[in-house]
């Protein structure tokens, strides 16, 4: 019976190594090997039986697991930091399981983060083409005006392209101390993107945390404290993804 093949980056993100696209990165700086031969072909695909190594260690299937973390600010999202600074995965020293964030909070930023060792899964949370809806509540300096908030829900342009259409929303507003607190659901991942939609219009975001992502809330999590997610949240999380492509 003959093997079905897969793309070499899909079956590193399916190991649980990382996520596909830092996989595609692996390969392409020649970090991968085939049945003990360096492959830097992103196209390649392989067989369940092929031996495959990524920097040395050759794939496992673990158990898969899904975490859903509430970071607190001062922290960093990686496995590790070169200036010695704390990073999301020294909470869990006792797991027993090679886990990595599904994609990132700023160092200054709170709130719910989702950690695991499932890359596909990973990969189908973080790849624009999911539209997974993350919610944020947002302290701005300076009044966020109505016409604003209307260019916010069009799509406004950034150096990196223009955003899709936010849900925002005014809570409150300080005039002594001329702040506003705003909700924001944005339905992309790009770098420091609240922080940035809101500095085009002269704002700068003085705090902020994520709220939401999907389905999932912060409720009963206090700042550094964690929880595994149901495999109901796991498979909803899934469908919302597959269905939003």
């Amino acid at each position: 019976m003959t093997q079905e093949l897969e793309r070499l980056q899909k079956v590193i993100a399916k190991s649980g190594v990382t996520s596909r696209r830092k996989a595609e990165v692996l390969i392409t700086e020649g970090k991968v090997t085939v049945n003990h031969q360096v492959v830097t072909e992103l196209g390649t695909k392989v067989k369940a039986s092929d031996h495959i190594e990524v920097e040395g260690i050759p794939l496992e299937n673990p158990e898969k697991i899904y975490i859903l973390f509430h970071k607190p600010t001062g922290v960093i999202t990686s496995v590790s930091d070169d200036k010695g600074r704390k990073v999301v995965t020294d909470f869990f020293p006792q797991l027993g399981l090679r886990i990595f964030p599904v994609g990132r909070l700023d160092y200054d930023t709170s709130g719910l983060l989702l950690l695991t060792n499932d890359g596909e899964f990973a990969n189908q949370m973080t790849h624009p083409k999911y539209k997974i809806q993350k919610k944020y509540v947002a302290k701005l300096k300076g009044f966020l005006l109505r016409e604003e908030v209307k260019q916010l829900e069009k799509g406004i342009v950034l150096e990196d392209g223009k955003t899709a259409p936010a849900i925002v929303k005014v809570k409150s507003q300080d005039r002594e101390k001329n702040t506003t607190l705003v909700e924001i659901t944005i339905f992309e991942g790009r770098n420091r993107q609240v922080r940035r939609m809101f500095k085009h219009f002269g704002h700068e975001v003085v705090k902020l945390s994520r709220i939401e992502y999907g389905p999932l809330n912060l409720k009963g999590i206090n700042a550094g404290d964690a929880r595994e997610l149901s495999p109901h949240e796991v498979k909803t999380l899934r469908h919302l993804a597959l269905h939003n492509k």
